[in-house]
């Protein structure tokens, strides 16, 4: 399968920084350079997703991506920069990732809803 050029958009992979520094004290959560990345985004549906989300699904975005920017194992939780700028705090986050042998299936939460998730 190969996903039609013209119905991809560029999006900014964000990755989660955490931890220490070097003197051992905490550093404010934020997120790493973006990487830019095409993918095929859309509105989650489905009666599948209705039952797995609920009333949560109006928060889901389901994405196609080529490419090994994106892992499987890997990188959960990153942010996407999807409605905003690429030096913005990512909107959403990737929940989680399905590997097929000629494309991803990425499964996109919103980061705010309605004060919720981050």
């Amino acid at each position: 399968m190969r996903l039609r050029e013209n119905g991809q958009q560029i999006v900014y992979l964000r990755e989660p920084i955490t931890g220490q520094d070097d003197e051992g004290h905490n550093l404010a959560p934020g997120w790493g350079d973006p990487i830019a990345l095409k993918m095929t985004v859309q509105a989650a549906g489905g009666s599948v997703n209705a039952q797995i989300w609920g009333k949560q699904l109006k928060y889901i975005k389901a994405g196609k991506y080529q490419g090994n920017l994106i892992m499987e194992g890997v990188n959960e939780n990153w942010g996407v920069c999807l409605n905003v700028s690429k030096d913005s705090d990512p909107d959403y986050l990737i929940n989680a990732i399905q590997t097929f042998s000629t494309h991803k299936n990425i499964t996109l939460e919103k980061r705010d809803q309605g004060g919720a998730n981050g």
